[in-house]
Order: C-alpha cells, then sequence, then structure tokens
C-alpha cells in the first residue's frame, strides 16, 4: 500500500454518518424489526425522473432511469404499512426520534433550527417505492472535538433509511420493505480530516456519541460511514456504504490513489491526443468462438467493439489495488447496461479465447494502428450498444482527471462506480408534512446522557482495568450493570464487571460452551455471592451448566466450616505421607465450587501444623 505526504497532496476528507434509531418508523406506526422470515407478498413498480421544485431533473435520477428495470418489493402484513407502500400519505414525523436527534445535536453543541422542513430527496434506484426519501434538517453548525483536531459539524439531519436489497438482475431489483422509513441520523462533518487514519478516530468518536444517547441500534448494519474524499486536482468523490470502521483508512487511502492514478492518466491521454472512435460490430471475427463469446452468439447476441486511439497500456494501467483503468470503463459500461464486463486489448485476450487470428480481424475492422487500443461487448445488441456508449462517455470523461461521482466502498477497500454526483435539483418540499417547529419548551427538555467516554473513567476510578471498563461502559447492558454496582455493595466493582460481562466469553473459551444467562441469573448469583451462599470459585461452573441459577444455588451452596473440616480431615486420613503440595491440589480439586480457595488453604496448612 503506497505511503503519501497527504498535507502536500491536499487530502481533504469529510464524513457522513447514518445510524439507525429504536422504537417505530419515522413516518408509520410499524416497528423497527429486521426479519428473516418469508415475505407475505410482493409488489412490482417502475420509477422515473421527474424535475424538482425548479424545473430541473436531478443527473443522478436520469442514469437510473435509463438502466429500464423494474422493482420488487417484498412486504409483510403485520409489519409493512400503506406509507411504505406508497400507497398512504406519511404519519407525522416520530417525536421520539426527534428527541434523540436534538439529544446527539446537544452533544456536539450544534443549534437547532427554528423551523424543521421535512423534503423529498429523489432516490430511483429503486430503495424508496415512492422514488424519494424524506430527510429534514434539525441542527447545524456542531463541533466534534478529536484527538487531531476540531472537526465541524454543519448538518445534523433525521432521515428514513431504505428498504434493503434482496437480489438482483440486469432487468430487476428485489427489496425487503422492513427497513424502509427506519428513523436514521446523518451526521455530515466538514472537510477537516486530512490523514486516513483521522478518518477512523472521527468516526468512532461520532459512533461513541451515538451510543451514549441510549436511543440508537446496535448490530451490522444499524450503522453507515460514507465519505467524501478528494485531492488537489481531483474533485470530490463520495464513497458509499461503508460497513466496517477499520476499512475507513484504507479506502480513503485507495481513493488517493485511484486520484493519482487518473489524473496521471488524464496528462497521458492528451499528451497522446487520443480519442474515441465510433463502434463497429466486430461478430465475424469469431468464426468458431467458444467460451464466453461463443455462447452469447449461439444465443443471438453481438459483439461490438470500440476503437480508442492511441491508447495501448492505459487500459491496464492500475488506479487502486487489483483495480485498472479498464476496471473503471466496465464499472461505467456495468451500471449503465447490466452487462457482466468489458474485454479490453491490455488483457490478456486468451483467456477469452482470443487468439491471433481474432485480434487481428477485430484491429482490421476496428481500423485500429499499432498504439491503438479497443474494448469489446459481447451481449444481445441494445445492450452491446448501451455499454459502449458507456464505456465511450467514461473514457472521454478521463481527459478531465477525476469525475465527480458516487462509488461504492468493496469490501478489500477498493471502490466502483454506482453513479454520477446528484446535484441540488433531487430535493424539492415534503407537501404531506406540516412544518416542525422546535420550541424553547422542547429544548428545556432536552438532558445530556453521561458519555461512553465519561462513564468508562467514572468505572476506571471504582478499580476497573481500562479495557474492562471500556467494555463496561459501551455495553447495551450498563444500565443493569449499575444497578448491580448500587446493590451488591460487599462485591468489588471491577469483579462484578467481570463476572457480568466476560464470564460468557469465558466459558466459551474454556469449555467451548455458549451460555445466555438472563438478568434475573446475575441477580440470583451476586445476591447468593454476597450472602456467602456460594463461593466464587463456583460462579463458572454454575453458569456454563446452562440452568436458571436460582435452581443451582442448593448444589453450589457453601460448605459450612465444620463440613469443611471434616473434608479436608477426610482427605489428609486417605493419603497419609503425602506432603501439603499433594494435599492442597488433592483438596482443590474435591472442593472446587464449595468452599473459597484461600479458606481451604488456610484450613489445611492448620491442621498439617504449617
Amino acid at each position: 500500500m503506497t505511503q503519501h505526504d497527504y498535507a502536500k497532496l491536499g487530502l481533504k476528507c469529510g464524513l457522513e454518518i447514518h445510524q439507525q434509531l429504536e422504537g417505530r418508523k419515522l413516518f408509520s406506526h410499524c416497528a423497527t424489526t429486521i426479519r428473516d422470515d418469508e415475505p407475505e407478498g410482493t409488489i412490482v413498480r417502475r420509477l422515473r425522473a421527474v424535475a424538482g421544485e425548479e424545473g430541473h431533473v436531478d443527473v443522478a435520477a436520469i442514469g437510473e432511469m435509463r438502466k429500464e428495470r423494474s422493482f420488487v418489493y417484498e412486504y409483510y402484513n403485520n409489519g409493512t404499512s400503506l406509507v411504505e407502500l406508497d400507497e398512504a400519505p406519511p404519519v407525522p414525523l416520530n417525536h421520539d426520534a426527534l428527541m434523540a436527534t436534538l439529544q446527539l445535536s446537544k452533544l456536539v453543541q450544534a443549534t437547532p433550527v427554528d423551523q424543521a422542513h421535512v423534503m423529498r430527496k429523489t432516490v430511483i434506484d429503486g430503495s424508496n417505492t415512492s422514488g424519494f426519501q424524506r430527510t429534514a434538517l434539525i441542527a447545524r453548525n456542531g463541533m466534534l472535538r478529536s484527538s487531531s483536531g476540531d472537526i465541524t459539524i454543519p448538518t445534523i439531519c433525521l432521515e428514513e433509511d431504505a428498504a434493503r436489497i434482496i437480489g438482483q438482475t440486469a432487468d430487476v431489483v428485489t427489496y425487503r420493505l422492513d427497513r424502509l422509513g427506519i428513523p436514521l441520523i446523518e451526521i455530515a462533518t466538514g472537510p477537516e480530516i486530512k490523514h486516513p487514519d483521522q478518518a477512523l478516530d472521527v468516526a468512532q468518536r461520532l459512533g461513541m456519541l451515538l451510543r451514549s444517547t441510549g436511543k440508537v441500534k446496535r448490530g451490522l448494519g444499524t450503522i453507515r460511514q460514507d465519505l467524501n474524499v478528494s485531492i488537489a486536482g481531483g474533485q470530490r468523490v463520495e464513497i458509499k456504504g461503508a460497513q466496517e470502521l477499520k476499512m475507513l483508512p484504507t479506502l480513503v487511502q485507495f481513493e488517493v490513489d485511484r486520484q493519482l492514478a487518473l489524473l496521471q492518466i488524464a496528462k497521458d491521454l492528451k499528451e497522446r491526443k487520443s480519442a474515441t472512435h465510433g463502434f463497429k460490430d466486430v461478430t465475424s471475427a469469431f468464426q468458431n468462438a467458444s467460451g464466453i463469446i461463443g455462447t452469447v452468439i449461439k444465443q443471438g447476441g453481438v459483439v461490438l467493439g470500440l476503437r480508442l486511439c492511441d491508447a495501448t497500456g492505459l487500459l491496464g494501467r492500475e488506479v487502486q489495488q487489483g483495480r485498472r483503468f479498464g476496471t473503471e470503463l466496465s464499472d461505467a459500461a456495468k451500471i449503465a447496461s447490466g452487462v457482466k464486463g468489458i474485454i479490453h486489448s491490455d488483457e490478456q485476450l486468451s483467456k477469452y479465447n482470443i487468439g491471433d487470428g481474432e485480434n487481428n480481424a477485430i484491429r482490421s475492422t476496428l481500423g485500429c494502428g499499432q498504439g491503438d487500443a479497443f474494448v469489446l461487448v459481447a451481449a444481445p445488441l441494445a445492450q452491446a450498444e448501451k455499454a459502449l456508449t458507456a464505456v465511450a462517455e467514461r473514457y472521454n470523461m478521463a481527459f478531465k482527471g477525476v469525475p465527480k461521482e458516487v462509488r461504492k466502498a468493496n469490501i478489500d477497500g477498493t471502490t466502483s462506480f454506482l453513479r454520477p454526483m446528484p446535484g441540488a435539483a433531487r430535493m424539492y418540499p415534503e407537501t404531506d408534512i406540516p412544518t416542525l417547529t422546535i420550541t424553547k419548551e422542547i429544548l428545556e427538555r432536552i438532558v445530556l446522557p453521561e458519555r461512553i467516554d465519561e462513564r468508562s473513567a467514572r468505572y476506571v476510578k471504582l478499580g476497573l482495568a481500562k479495557d474492562l471498563a471500556d467494555l463496561a461502559a459501551g455495553a447495551e447492558e450498563h444500565p443493569e450493570f449499575e444497578d448491580f454496582l448500587r446493590k451488591f455493595t460487599a462485591l468489588k466493582p471491577a469483579y462484578l464487571a467481570e463476572v457480568f460481562f466476560t464470564s460468557g466469553r469465558t466459558i466459551k473459551r474454556q469449555f467451548n460452551i455458549d451460555i445466555t444467562p438472563t438478568t434475573e441469573d446475575f441477580e440470583v448469583l451476586f445476591s447468593s455471592l454476597q450472602a456467602n451462599l456460594v463461593p466464587k470459585e463456583a460462579v463458572l461452573d454454575i453458569l456454563k451448566e446452562r440452568k436458571p441459577v436460582m435452581e443451582l444455588i442448593a448444589k453450589y451452596k457453601s460448605l459450612s466450616d465444620d463440613d469443611l473440616d471434616k473434608a479436608l480431615d477426610e482427605i489428609i486420613t486417605k493419603n497419609p505421607g503425602k506432603p501439603y503440595n499433594a494435599l492442597i491440589g488433592i483438596a482443590m480439586g474435591t472442593l472446587r465450587g464449595k468452599a473459597p480457595g484461600q479458606k481451604v488453604n488456610e484450613r489445611l496448612k492448620k491442621k498439617l501444623g504449617q
């Protein structure tokens, strides 16, 4: 991975954090449960781009409409309302979600707006049945204090989440409506992030503040990060859907690599005076075609070719790890037409069963000179024409350097093209929801929660190690832990935390047993420990039985002093002449979970006169 002088390159990076909230949906009374059971019905829709309030049609919406896809929406009878189906107007905005957003705004010193206007944001990729997403600006001009400097937070919005994608083909995309409408807090930072590692730090701090409210959902998919990245001479590129925080630095670094490579390619294209030439049908070059190309031809498809003047070597140039300029062209073709990919002359053509004969025939038909490259698409005629049109458009854009666009985060830290960068034309007012006045009385009801980092510091003062304090402070179960701290004062806080938060993983590691004790189980366990009814040594044995703790207390009840003495006398009698070290080993094994180890040790030594 290339290391850069990011200050010299003029790196600018900003984050958009999207966090789901608990409770009901934002504009309907449905629950926010994500379901795995089979849906009970489907509807099919087509979407089209329309003009916004100022009479302009958003460029990204036009790009989506050109794909001419149908959308299948899966729904549940008791979990999907007419609002999600776009068959009824929205209900008033979820007040609890508004209050949670205002609480977060207060945590970052953002100024709430006097009136919140719900807007419609055009989205016709099918993820919203209505063709738009509802969103409202709630607060502005916040500030995040980070270890690497202050980060501005220009906007905090409250919006509805999109439907989740289940599957897709070139012509049909299937969505499920259980996620559509879940409230999202959207936090947008300014472009003050100047290093890839800083992006991770800022995201972690914002995540900590969101979790501090106690109002957010937990788990995979409940929080998503988008990145906006640019360097000097490049363009702002939005990277959507980063799921893993640890990948944020890689995504930033790889985007810097890509922009640097594209800027160099633009320079080379201009120096070479490269150009595209209209595509031609080169199917006749494949008289005995096999493999992918042969299959397409047998099914009635064609092979179209596009000549790229003086471009040899450029298509194979790497722009990101494992991705080349040819990959950028392929992305454009895939998104525009649904083809599975392209073939270009900088590749190893033999893997497509293209030999010297086919290569020469293609180059002859296209009129390629020695330094010219070509791109091929094998598909039905209309699809192939659409694909190569997109390739030519993307190639011509490369003369300007870095396109301003939206890209998808891949799991390896690379990105792929999604759509052009949307503009202001996509936003217009929501006429079905009245303006929300954020009154002084509403703001006075906002109570700041204890931040997770503050809670962790408090736990450290109670004697918890830093790692254990961080674990306890950030856990969803911390309210129960606080209750235990108040009730079981005879037990050390660090011991309570260790048992409550780490016994499950300890038992899994030592015995390969998964346990799911309830809060009531821990309540009974700690109460018994505090009353000296069971020894601490019995805790793991009790929990790994995976039964209600109340049923096990009698089984693991501590021996009385008299019973302990009798047990030790029996051990000494049965093992005459054995030294203390041998006897204590036998005693600990025999009496494990029945008496505290320290007491066993002390009483055995006394009996042996040590």
